[in-house]
Formats: structure tokens, C-alpha cells, sequence
């Protein structure tokens, strides 16, 4: 028997409109779509279109890349997406200039979701499926196998600069940073998240984690995403005259929420956490602005592909020091969380650390505009895991041997009516997981057993209310279907990861 959850509850909100595209393309579809990878160049069109393992380098220079990750932001949370109380310039101008996608996925929390944008698949493969090690100084935590191939790796090898400004999140080991994944650069903390003046790790004890290269560094005082966004505005103009692959992976909204004071008197008078959260919103995008300014200024936004996306949805944690004598020296007591969360997720439920899809759902846009659409929506499902090869193929690089679980976005960029590129999704952290069909969604936790399934709601994602009524009793059988979905990647993932230690790759 199915141990089923009682129906969660949720507030609602603003709606949303999405819907899991499935259908054919009619013939006017086509054509605009084949227009458009025209437009590409034979190459990446050719690669988009399955047709070619890789193609020849363009004779004129390469796109540069510039990936921006924001920290907890959520499904909702720009003017652009609707929330008309933000001020976020940056965001919207982007989406301005390009593909904005209302129904982007990434992960319930930070470590699965950076994995799956770095290697384009499923972090199950690369031993992300639990919190990875956030000390450089601890020993035997969890950390990315080294046999995966990032982005930075595949851009590298065809001469791109490659560097990275933020957090890195997938293993603080120093063997198993971003220096060994493909980056030249790299600046930030290799942890979760850092006060960002004193540059601590908060929860338990704390530690310190601020790092140049390998090389750790002492800066206290200095406001941490003034220091990012210094890297990579340093970065553009040191390699404004080759290709470049720049991973801004802002720590911010995330907690703790010190924002830049200037937005103070803007938001003075929304309500707590609101206000708090939305300082935080308008600092991130103030510094994503002075890099798009950065490259406007020197010629390059034309030639510069732009991705942004959120790693996970907003946060609703509470916390502060518990302890005394803190490695921060921050007092016992000392507030630093989320306040409760001041996030908005729209008519949708749950926040980061659920896979509720306002766990999951986040805003994402990407911006080329000397190949790409300007100003348009994509409701299509996509996930993080699709910039990878989207970017492959926009570059045009071949593909890696080995198998991606992303895939280009070249055909859902071309039309609205294209289908989403996911029949089935799969998602898991931990001991608990999630899998989607169509418009239906499964969430679970643990696997079967002898004469006892693992508890499962069911949701119908086309609610008006979606996930506030279970409907797994009223529909065993697609409960039935979706579980033995997820069973079985379960099983591939697990074969996968077991074969490359057999080899002796994955470690």
C-alpha cells in the first residue's frame, strides 16, 4: 500500500499562466523555426537539428559567455516575471533583449542545482546528492567527481578564458575545485554561503571561506558582492579582446540579507520580510548591471551570450549563532537568516528546500542579441541542465562523448509552439525525490520495501490551486506509472555512478 500525506497547505497568490507543451508544430511553426536556425549559421543549426556531431569553427570570433547565477531567488521575484514592487533594471532589460522562460527549472537547493548547470546533467551522476563539503579545511566531506566535464572545461579546450566570480558550492576540497573543473580564475567561497563582510560560514561553529585560487584570503570588512562584481568586471576587460566564459555566481539574495543601503529608502515602505528581501533583490541586480555595462561599454553585449537564472527558489529559514565564542565573532544570538522569507512565489506552493514548484521554479532569460529573439516568452519546461548544450551549440562546439540529460534550447527558442524538450523530469536530493509526467507530479521520499511503498502525494500542476490537493487516492494508478518512472532512473543513475568507480573515473 501507497503511504500517502495529508493535502498541504498553501497561500496563493498572483496566477501564472504555464502549461507543459507537448504538442506537434504545424507547419507555420516550421517554418519559423527553420528560419531561424538559418539565422544561426549552418553549424550551430545544424547541431540543433541533430544532424551533425560538431561543427567546423567560425571564421570570426567566438560568442563570449557569460553565465549569471543568482542565490535564492524566487519564482517570481523581478519585474519582469510581475512583481511590480522590485526594482530591477537589469533583469528586465534582458529580458528585453531576449528569451525570458516562465516555466525554468533548477533545483531545491544550491549544491544540485550549480551541478546541473556546470555539467548539463543530473547531479546523481557527478556524487552531488547530498550537501557537498563546505570547508576546504575539513576532511573526507562530499565533493564533485572529477570525471565529470564542466562548461568551463568544453570552452576552454577551444580557447576560451574561463573564470569564475561568486560561490562555487560543489566541494571545498582543493583538489576538487574550480581550478579542476576547467576555470582559469577564480575568486569567491567554495561553501554554501558567507556573512559578507566578515566572510564566515554561519551555521554551527563556523569557518572562514574566502579564496583566490587555492590561495585563502583575508579581506574582512569588504562587502563580498563588491568584490565579485570587481573579479568580473576585471575579467571582461582583461580578455576583451579573445573569447571569455564568465560564471558570475552571485551569493546573493541569499541570506544574510545586507544589502546595499541605497535601496533603503525604495522599499521603506513594503512590510517585513518583504522589504528586507527586496533590498536584497536590487543590490544583486545593481551588480549584475555594472557587468552588462562593462561589456556594452567595450563593444562586446552584441557577441556576449547572457544566461540568468536563480539556483533555487526563495528561502523562508530562520536562523542565528547558537553558540558562544563563535569563529565569526559574531555574538550568540545574532540573527542572519531569512526572516521568515520574503519571496514570491506567485499561486505557487513551497519555498527553496521543497520540490513543491516553488522550490524548484525560477526565473531564467537568456540574451544574444546578435543571433537571438528579443522580448519574447517561453513556457515550455526547461531546466538548468539545457545551457550546457544550448551554449554548445550556439557556439559551435561538439557535444561531448559521454551523455547529457540537458538539451538544446535552440528549437524551444525558435517557437513558442515547439515542444518542451522533457517527456519525463526527475529530480532527488537526499532521500527524497520527485518525478513529473505531462502535467502530472509525483513527490516522494525513500524507495519501496517488501510489502510497503514510500510515502507519495500527487499533484495535477493545471489546478487553478496547484499542489494544495492530493490527489494520489483518486488516481493509484498514475501514482503507480510516475513511481515506476522514477524507479527506474533511480536505477539508471545508480548503474551509472557504479561503473565509473569500477573504472576508477569517478572519485
Amino acid at each position: 500500500m501507497w503511504e500517502l500525506w495529508d493535502n498541504p497547505r498553501a497561500a496563493t497568490g498572483p496566477q501564472e499562466s504555464v502549461f507543459f507543451t507537448q504538442r506537434d508544430t504545424d507547419m507555420t511553426a516550421n517554418l519559423t523555426r527553420r528560419r531561424f536556425l538559418k539565422g544561426l549559421g549552418a553549424g550551430a543549426a545544424a547541431l540543433a537539428a541533430g544532424r551533425l556531431a560538431g561543427a567546423p569553427a567560425a571564421k570570426n570570433r567566438k560568442p563570449n559567455v557569460v553565465i549569471i547565477f543568482t542565490d535564492d531567488q524566487g519564482t517570481l521575484d523581478a519585474n519582469c516575471y510581475g512583481s511590480k514592487d522590485l526594482y530591477t533594471p537589469t533583469m528586465d532589460a534582458l529580458a528585453a533583449t531576449g528569451v525570458r522562460f516562465t516555466q525554468a527549472y533548477s533545483h531545491t537547493v544550491c549544491c544540485p542545482a550549480r551541478a546541473m548547470l556546470m555539467n548539463g546533467r543530473q547531479p546523481q551522476r557527478s556524487n552531488v546528492n547530498h550537501w557537498t563539503q563546505g570547508d576546504a579545511h575539513a576532511k573526507g566531506g562530499r565533493n564533485m567527481f572529477l570525471d565529470e566535464v564542466t562548461i568551463a572545461e568544453m570552452l576552454k579546450r577551444t580557447g576560451y578564458r574561463t573564470g569564475l566570480f561568486g560561490k562555487w558550492h560543489l566541494g571545498a576540497d582543493l583538489a576538487h575545485g574550480p581550478l579542476e573543473q576547467g576555470f582559469d580564475e577564480f575568486f569567491g567561497h567554495r561553501g554554501g554561503f558567507i556573512d559578507n563582510y566578515n566572510h564566515h560560514f554561519l551555521h554551527g561553529m563556523g569557518f572562514h571561506d574566502l579564496y583566490e585560487n587555492k590561495t585563502e584570503v583575508f579581506r574582512k570588512g569588504r562587502y563580498f558582492p563588491d568584490m565579485t562584481t570587481a573579479g568580473a568586471v576585471r575579467f571582461v576587460q582583461a580578455n576583451k579582446a579573445r573569447p571569455f566564459f564568465l560564471y558570475l555566481a552571485f551569493n546573493i539574495p541569499h541570506y544574510p540579507e545586507q544589502p546595499d543601503r541605497k535601496f533603503d529608502k525604495r522599499y521603506e515602505a513594503l512590510p517585513m520580510p518583504r522589504r528586507s528581501y527586496a533590498r536584497m533583490i536590487s543590490t544583486v541586480d545593481d551588480r549584475m548591471g555594472m557587468v552588462v555595462k562593462t561589456l556594452e561599454d567595450l563593444g562586446l553585449r552584441d557577441n556576449t551570450i547572457i544566461i540568468f537564472q536563480s539556483d533555487n527558489g526563495a528561502s523562508t529559514e530562520t536562523s542565528h549563532i547558537r553558540f558562544d565564542n563563535h569563529k565569526s565573532g559574531l555574538p550568540k544570538g545574532h540573527n542572519y537568516g531569512a526572516n521568515g522569507g520574503g519571496g514570491n512565489m506567485g499561486k505557487w506552493r513551497g519555498a527553496k528546500g521543497s520540490f513543491f514548484e516553488g522550490g524548484i521554479r525560477v526565473p531564467a532569460i537568456i540574451s544574444f542579441p546578435r543571433k537571438l529573439p528579443k522580448g519574447v516568452v517561453r513556457d515550455q519546461a526547461v531546466t538548468a541542465m539545457d545551457w550546457f548544450p544550448t551554449i554548445l551549440d550556439l557556439c559551435g562546439i561538439t557535444r561531448p562523448m559521454h551523455p547529457l540529460d540537458g538539451h538544446s534550447l535552440l528549437e524551444v527558442i525558435a517557437s513558442p509552439d515547439a515542444a518542451s524538450p522533457y517527456k519525463v523530469m526527475h529530480w532527488a536530493w537526499g532521500d527524497r525525490w520527485l518525478v513529473r509526467q505531462g502535467d502530472w507530479k509525483l513527490i516522494g521520499r525513500g524507495r519501496a520495501r517488501p510489502g510497503k511503498k514510500p510515502r507519495a502525494q500527487l499533484f495535477n500542476l493545471t489546478r487553478d490551486t496547484p499542489e494544495r490537493q492530493d490527489l494520489a487516492r483518486k488516481h493509484p494508478e498514475i501514482v503507480e506509472r510516475l513511481y515506476t518512472l522514477h524507479e527506474n532512473w533511480v536505477r539508471e543513475m545508480e548503474a551509472d555512478v557504479k561503473a565509473r568507480v569500477a573504472k576508477g573515473t569517478a572519485k
